[in-house]
C-alpha cells in the first residue's frame, strides 16, 4: 500500500526568514491543514500524524508551561522516546526562548549517570518528556526534582488546562538554540552551542545540496537526539516546506527491511544513515521480505556519519537494484555536530565519486593513485565539495600549514555552520573552534580531528580520525580497515561489534582486537580456529601481527548512542579487564 503525504507547494521562502520559528510560524498560518510529519511503528502501522497548524498550536502550549518555570536562555532536558512529542517539546522550547538539551532516554548504551552529568553540566531548569516516560522515570527513581534538581514536565499532560501563549517572540541570530551533546565516540560528551544562525545556514546548505522542495518527502530512522536526526530528518523538511515519515531506530535494528518499506509506502524521495544501516539491509534481505517493495521514489540516499564501504555501495545497488534503487541515488557526505550537521555532499545527479589509491603510500600520509585492481590497493568514497559559504582545507596538524592536494592530514572547516562552541569549555572551545594557519590569514578554523584529503577539483575524502590512528613499527594504520577485515574473516563475528586499538609504549606497541561472536553460534564455537582465521587475515591484509584477539559477548563493544564504537573506552575496558570473555 502506498500512502501519499500532502504535497501542496509552499511559496515562502525560508531566506527571508530569521529562524526556524520564523517559519514554524508562517508556515503554520499559512498552510495549517499540511501534513509535516507522521510516525511509523514496528508493524507499519502510521500511529500519529501532525500538520503544521497542530504542531504550532502544541508548541505555543508547552512555551507556556515552559515558561512558568524558565526564563528565555535557561536550559531544558528534552528526554523522549521515539515520537512526534519529542517534536512537540522541542519547539516548545524555542517558542519560550529556553535552550533546548536533547539526550537519549537511559538504557544499555546511555545510564542515568550518564544523564545526570549532562543535567548538571548544562545547569537544566526543567526536564521535558511524555507522560509514559515521566511514569516510568518517577517509578524507577521516585522523587524526580530530587534526582535532576528540576521539575519534570509532561508535554501530552493535559489536566491542568492552560492558556497557550499568543505571541511567539522571534529569536536573533546568534541565541543559542540548543545544545548537541556530541556522542563521545573519542572525547567526553560535550554541549555543542547551536545557535539559530548555525541552524538556519546548515538547513539552506542541506536543501540546496539534497535539491529538497516542498514536494520532497523525508524517511528518517536516525535518534532525534542525533543531529543527522534532529537537523536532517525533523528540521529539515520544515525548512523546505517538504513532509516527513519518522520510524524508530529499534524499528530499524530489530526488522531494517521496515526502513525500506516504510520509503516504499510514502514514495519516499530523501532517506539515509550511516553505512551499517544499509548493511543491515543488505544482509537481512530475501525474497519474501523483499516481496512488493519498490524504491523508484527514492532519489537521494545520503551516507555519513562513519566510514563509507564501497563494497556496500556496489552490494547495496546489487541486491535492491531490481526494487528500483538506481546507482545515482547514492549520496555519500561528510558532517558532524560541531559544524551543525552537513560539511560536505556532491551533484545530486552524479554517481558517487571513487578513487583507487595505494594503500602502502596512504600509511605513510600520501594518497596516490593506482590502477583497480593493482595489488595493495584500496578504494576510497569522495564525501564531495564545500558548499556556498563553506572554507575546507586540509592542513598538517602539526605544522599547521596546507597540505597539497593528495595529502592527508587534519579537516578544517570555516563558515556559517559551525557552531560557537562548546558550552562552559573555553579551553576546549578555543582548541577545537580556535585553530589558525601559521602560513596564512588569522581566520580560525574548526578542526575536526577527521583526517582526509582533497583532491585536484576539491573532492573531500575522508580516512580516519586522527586521535584513532594505529602506530605500528613506524607506519600508520585506520583501525576502521582492520576491524573490517576482522569482522569478515569468519561467520560467526558480528559486524560492526569489533573494536582495534594498541597498548604498550612507542617501540612496544601491540595490537588488540575485541571481537563480538553472534549468540546464535553458542555451543558450536571453536574459539581456537576463529582467533587464527583473524590473525591470519589481518597479517595477509595489513601484514602486521595481532598481538591478542579477544571473543566477547554481544553487547560487550561499547558503543555511541549513535552506533559508533568507543576506541578510547574499549582499550580501559580492555586494560581493566571489564570486558566480558565469550566463553565466561
Amino acid at each position: 500500500m502506498t500512502t501519499r503525504l500532502d504535497q501542496t507547494p509552499s511559496e515562502l521562502d525560508p531566506r527571508a526568514c530569521s529562524s526556524l520559528v520564523d517559519i514554524l510560524v508562517r508556515r503554520s498560518s499559512a498552510h495549517p491543514d499540511r501534513r509535516l510529519y507522521a510516525f511509523v511503528d514496528e508493524h507499519g502501522e502510521e500511529v500519529r500524524a501532525m500538520t503544521y497548524g497542530e504542531l504550532d498550536r502544541h508548541a505555543r502550549a508547552v512555551a507556556a508551561r515552559v515558561s512558568r518555570i524558565a526564563a528565555p536562555a535557561d536550559r531544558a532536558l528534552l528526554l523522549f522516546p521515539p515520537g512526534l512529542d519529542f517534536i512537540v517539546g522541542f519547539f516548545g522550547c524555542l517558542y519560550a526562548g529556553v535552550v533546548a538539551v536533547p539526550l537519549a532516554l537511559p538504557g544499555r548504551r546511555q545510564s542515568l549517570h550518564n544523564i545526570l552529568r549532562v543535567v548538571a553540566d548544562c545547569q537544566a531548569r526543567l526536564v521535558l518528556t511524555d507522560t509514559r516516560t515521566a511514569q516510568a522515570i518517577q517509578a524507577q527513581v521516585g522523587d524526580t526534582q530530587a534526582l535532576f534538581g528540576a521539575p519534570l514536565v509532561a508535554v501530552d499532560d493535559d489536566s491542568e488546562p492552560i492558556e497557550p501563549i499568543s505571541r511567539v517572540p522571534l529569536p536573533a541570530p546568534d541565541a543559542l538554540a540548543f545544545l548537541q551533546y556530541t556522542s563521545g565516540s573519542t572525547t567526553t560528551p560535550r554541549g555543542v552551542m547551536i545557535s539559530h544562525g548555525n541552524l538556519m545556514a546548515n538547513e539552506l546548505m542541506i536543501r540546496d545540496a539534497f535539491e529538497h522542495t516542498a514536494s520532497s518527502i523525508v524517511v528518517g530512522w536516525v535518534p532525534h537526539y542525533h543531529d543527522q536526526g534532529i537537523i536532517g530528518n525533523i528540521l529539515q523538511p520544515l525548512y523546505a516546506g517538504a513532509s516527513c515519515a519518522l520510524i524508530s531506530p529499534i524499528t530499524l535494528l530489530k526488522k531494517p527491511i521496515s526502513w525500506l518499506q516504510t520509503i516504499s509506502r510514502y514514495r519516499a524521495t530523501t532517506s539515509g544513515g550511516p553505512n551499517f544501516a544499509y548493511d543491515l539491509c543488505i544482509r537481512t534481505a530475501s525474497p519474501e521480505r523483499l516481496q512488493g517493495l519498490d524504491l523508484s521514489s527514492w532519489t537521494l540516499a545520503f551516507n555519513g556519519a562513519e566510514p563509507i564501504r564501497p563494497e556496500t555501495l556496489r552490494r547495496f545497488v546489487e541486491v535492491f537494484g531490481p526494487y528500483g534503487f538506481r546507482p545515482e541515488t547514492w549520496y555519500p557526505c561528510y558532517g558532524l555536530a560541531e559544524a551543525s550537521l552537513l560539511v560536505t555532499g556532491g551533484s545530486k545527479q552524479a554517481p558517487p565519486v571513487t578513487r583507487t589509491i595505494d594503500k602502502h603510500a596512504l600509511q605513510q600520509h600520501r594518497a596516490v593513485p593506482v590502477d583497480p585492481g593493482t595489488p595493495e590497493s584500496q578504494v576510497v568514497v569522495g564525501c564531495g565539495r564545500a558548499r556556498d559559504g563553506e572554507r575546507i582545507i586540509v592542513v598538517d596538524p602539526e605544522t599547521r600549514c596546507v597540505r597539497a592536494p593528495g595529502e592527508v592530514g587534519e579537516i578544517w572547516v570555516a563558515g556559517p555552520n559551525v557552531a560557537e562552541g562548546y558550552w562552559k569549555a573555553p579551553a576546549h572551545t578555543q582548541e577545537t573552534f580556535g585553530a589558525r594557519l601559521s602560513d596564512g590569514p588569522d581566520a580560525a578554523f574548526l578542526r575536526t580531528g577527521d583526517l582526509g584529503f582533497l583532491d585536484e577539483a576539491g573532492e573531500l575524502y575522508v580516512t580516519g580520525r586522527q586521535k584513532d590512528v594505529i602506530i605500528l613499527f613506524g607506519r600508520n594504520h585506520y583501525p576502521h580497515d582492520i576491524e573490517k577485515t576482522v569482522e569478515q574473516s569468519h561467520p560467526a563475528l558480528r559486524p560492526g561489534c569489533v573494536v582495534a586499538f594498541t597498548i604498550g609504549g612507542p617501540g612496544d606497541e601491540q595490537l588488540v582486537v575485541v571481537q563480538e561472536v553472534d549468540p546464535a553460534y553458542a555451543g558450536k564455537l571453536e574459539v581456537d580456529a576463529i582467533v587464527g582465521d583473524i590473525r591470519k587475515a589481518v597479517a595477509a591484509e595489513h601484514e602486521v601481527t595481532a598481538h591478542t584477539v579477544f571473543l566477547a559477548k554481544a553487547g560487550a563493544v561499547p558503543k555511541t548512542t549513535s552506533g559508533k564504537v568507543q576506541r578510547r573506552l574499549s582499550r580501559q575496558s580492555f586494560l581493566d579487564g571489564k570486558i566480558p570473555v565469550w566463553n565466561s
